[in-house]
């Protein structure tokens, strides 16, 4: 990723905005993945790692990474990884929380790396802010970077799509930030469409101040066909 403050669709402009202006509350609201994870999110992800671990050397993105504890996380797993965000101040409070580990500024719906090249994407709850019409070339992008074989693990609010959440305040501070609700049957065939290959998918009911079924979605890149 070599682009520190890239050009981005402006739909996400207004998300770059408001994830900016609640980066330190946000970070300071959730600051201790994976210990106040649900159980079952966290052997999910340790099933990703395992996964993406037969890939390595090849890295791992952890696209919308935030403040960076799930990239940690990982990197605990023994995974290489590194994390994307479209919000500047986000991946600063990262690069300062975890030093060790890379983060950039960037777009899941635009990665700006070589075909091939990554061995795992991970997407937790960050796809809710891609309107319906821009999932096929994110997930065509997310095939073009992927290795064969290699994993893909998606994790979103469950929902009628005609229940869309547009925020106008969070954590005290005004955004403009909207949220779009999907069935895993509406992802599965995104990703069909992609070319890639779902392996499993969960559900499971919302907990604690949830609201929403917690929907994960594990797929993968098929493998060359020797012709």
């Amino acid at each position: 990723m070599t682009t520190e403050y890239p050009e981005i669709p402006g739909f996400l402009e207004s998300t770059r905005a408001s994830y900016d202006a609640i980066a330190p509350a946000c970070a300071d609201r959730f600051p201790d993945w994976p210990a106040d994870a649900h159980p079952l999110d966290r052997s999910l992800v340790t099933a990703f790692a395992e996964l993406a671990r037969a890939h390595a050397p090849a890295p791992v993105a952890d696209l919308g990474s935030g403040p960076g504890s799930v990239t940690a996380h990982l990197d605990t797993l023994g995974v290489p990884v590194f994390g994307v965000d479209l919000s500047p101040r986000m991946v600063a409070l990262a690069r300062r929380t975890h030093p060790e580990l890379r983060f950039h500024v960037g777009s899941m719906t635009a990665l700006d790396l070589p075909a091939q090249t990554l061995g795992g994407i991970l997407a937790l709850y960050s796809l809710v802010h891609v309107p319906d019409d821009h999932l096929p070339a994110t997930f065509a992008g997310f095939h073009r970077v992927l290795r064969p074989g290699a994993p893909v693990l998606l994790a979103f609010q469950s929902g009628a799509a005609e229940d869309r959440l547009h925020l106008t305040e969070r954590f005290g501070r005004a955004i403009t930030l909207d949220c779009y609700w999907r069935t895993p049957d509406q992802v599965v065939a995104h990703l069909t469409e992609a070319g890639l290959r779902l392996s499993a998918r969960v559900v499971r009911e919302p907990r604690g101040e949830e609201k929403r079924p917690r929907a994960f979605l594990l797929a993968e890149k098929p493998q060359l066909t020797p012709r």
